[in-house]
């Protein structure tokens, strides 16, 4: 098992959220320079290695989370101590919306996939500012809509069909609304954890994919997709 590291440990300064790059796409998008003079409470940034876990299934949902760069998985553990990860995170997207309840708890891990960076922020803050800030009501609501809708893709599209079809869609969902076909893969255990398949069923579809160029390795874990061809293998 890996090892979590602390938010103590990984934490890496205040976040400069007036003059963030992602101001445009995230939660905060519609408050105004004087909206940020009336936060307080910290709001801060953090670096997390692969494997670092960033909040625990019933811990206090306390805090909520912006993915900066990087992606995070969200796991949830079966009883016979397997894992299923039922959506990733990516840039922009807000983590721990179940916050806003509270009193409750965190309902997955949120582990780092990849070298992540988060700013993380207290959830009273956002209900506070959700009491006298209707925009920052309106987006809430559009990120709890898009939380839904990405867990109804998982069940859909990523938990049905052959081990074939559930990669293709996966790859195809990890490029969508890019402008490149470039993606880097996941460890095989966790494509089988987010598709419902075994590891070994994910290594050998992943060189099938290879062997056929539906893949091209361009660095060492880094993908060019053949997304006409991944389309078809998806729609069989």
């Amino acid at each position: 098992m890996v090892r979590g590291v602390t938010l103590r440990d990984a934490w890496s300064g205040e976040a400069d959220c007036i003059n963030c790059s992602l101001r445009t796409s995230v939660l905060f998008a519609g408050l105004t320079e004087t909206d940020f003079a009336e936060i307080h409470d910290p709001i801060d940034q953090f670096n997390l290695k692969p494997g670092t876990s960033l909040y625990r299934t019933g811990d206090a949902a306390d805090h909520m989370f912006t993915v900066r760069s990087g992606v995070m998985k969200l796991v949830q553990y079966l009883p016979d101590g397997s894992q299923r990860i039922v959506r990733i995170a990516r840039t922009a997207d807000v983590l721990g919306l179940e916050a806003m309840i509270e009193g409750g708890g965190y309902q997955h891990d949120a582990v780092a996939l990849q070298p992540t960076e988060v700013c993380r922020f207290p959830a009273r803050l956002v209900r506070d500012l959700g009491c006298s800030k209707p925009e920052l009501q309106r987006e809430l609501l559009s990120r709890w809509q898009r939380a839904l809708s990405e867990a109804d893709a998982w069940l859909t599209e990523l938990s049905t069909g052959s081990a074939r079809q559930r990669i293709a869609r996966l790859l195809l969902r990890l490029v969508r609304d890019r402008e490149s076909s470039a993606c880097q893969l996941f460890s095989r255990e966790d494509m089988g954890a987010m598709l419902g398949i075994t590891t070994e069923t994910a290594s050998r579809t992943i060189a099938e994919f290879k062997r056929k160029s539906l893949l091209v390795e361009t660095s060492p874990n880094r993908f060019l997709l053949d997304i006409p061809n991944l389309n078809r293998i998806a729609q069989e």
